[in-house]
C-alpha cells in the first residue's frame, strides 16, 4: 500500500477568535493533490477543516480546545427541544440547491450588520464571502430555509458520498426560530433522506458559548487523540 504524505505550512501565531486568552497557530495544507473532494473527504475524516480553498487545522502550542466533531445521522435521536424545533418545520419549507437564490445577499447583509458587525466579515461584501464558502474543486450545495416562501435561512454544505459538512449559515437575525438549530437539523435529514451516515459541524469549543452548541447533537463522535471515540449526552 502506497503511504500517504501531506505537507502542512504554519501560520503565525494571532490572537485566537474563540478564547482571547489563548493564541492560535494553523497547520495549512500545501500539496496541490489533495486539493480535490476525495483528498479533502480524507482530511476532514482525519481533523481538517476549509475555508474557501484553504484546508487547515488548530496545532496551537498551548491549547487543544479545538475539537473535530461529527454527527451519527444514522442513530441520531433528537432531544425534547430539538423535537419541538422539528415539528416548527412542519411550518416552514427548504429545499437544497446547487445555487444561491437571487436574494441571498439582502439576508447575509442584515445578518452580518446585526450578528457580526465587530466581527472582521463586516461590512458585508460579496466577494470577501466567495473567497471564503468557495473551493472550486469541491461540490458544494446551499440549504434554503422559507417562511410564507420569504428566505429566512440558508446554510452552505459540503457534500461528500458518505456525509455532509456543514460550512456557513446566515439567517434572519431577530427571528423568533432558532434558525441555526433549524439549519443542522435539516443537515441531518438531508443524511437520513440521502443514506449519508456523517454530518461535520465543525470544531467543538467547550470553552465558547457561540461554538459549543455541536455536542447537543447526539449520538456524535469526537476526534481525540487520532482516534474517533463515540459520545452520547
Amino acid at each position: 500500500m502506497k503511504e500517504l504524505s501531506l505537507q502542512l505550512g504554519l501560520t503565525p501565531e494571532g490572537d485566537c477568535n474563540y478564547l482571547p486568552q489563548q493564541r492560535d497557530q494553523l497547520g495549512v495544507v500545501m500539496d496541490q493533490p489533495w486539493l480535490t473532494p476525495n483528498g479533502y473527504d480524507l482530511l476532514i475524516s482525519s481533523g481538517y477543516r476549509r475555508s474557501g480553498s484553504i484546508i487547515y487545522k488548530p496545532m496551537c502550542k498551548n491549547c487543544n480546545a479545538c475539537t473535530p466533531l461529527r454527527v451519527n445521522c444514522t442513530e441520531f435521536t433528537p432531544s425534547k427541544s430539538q423535537k419541538r424545533q422539528q415539528n416548527q418545520l412542519k411550518k416552514l419549507q427548504w429545499e437544497f440547491k446547487q445555487q444561491l437564490d437571487p436574494d441571498w445577499f439582502e439576508l447575509y447583509e442584515r445578518y452580518i450588520t446585526v450578528r457580526h458587525a465587530s466581527g472582521s466579515m463586516f461590512p458585508a461584501n460579496k466577494e470577501q464571502f466567495f473567497d471564503f464558502i468557495s473551493a472550486s474543486w469541491m461540490n458544494i450545495a446551499f440549504l434554503h430555509l422559507y417562511q410564507d416562501n420569504q428566505l429566512i435561512a440558508i446554510a452552505i454544505t459540503d457534500v461528500f458520498p458518505d456525509s455532509l459538512s456543514a460550512v456557513y449559515s446566515f439567517f434572519e437575525p431577530d427571528h423568533k426560530l432558532s434558525l441555526g438549530t433549524l439549519c443542522v437539523l435539516l443537515q441531518i435529514e438531508i443524511c437520513h433522506q440521502t443514506q449519508r451516515q456523517w454530518l461535520y459541524p465543525g470544531y467543538q469549543i467547550d470553552q465558547c458559548r457561540e461554538m459549543n452548541y455541536k455536542i447537543r447533537f447526539s449520538p456524535h463522535q469526537k476526534l481525540i487523540n487520532g482516534e474517533w471515540i463515540s459520545s452520547v449526552l
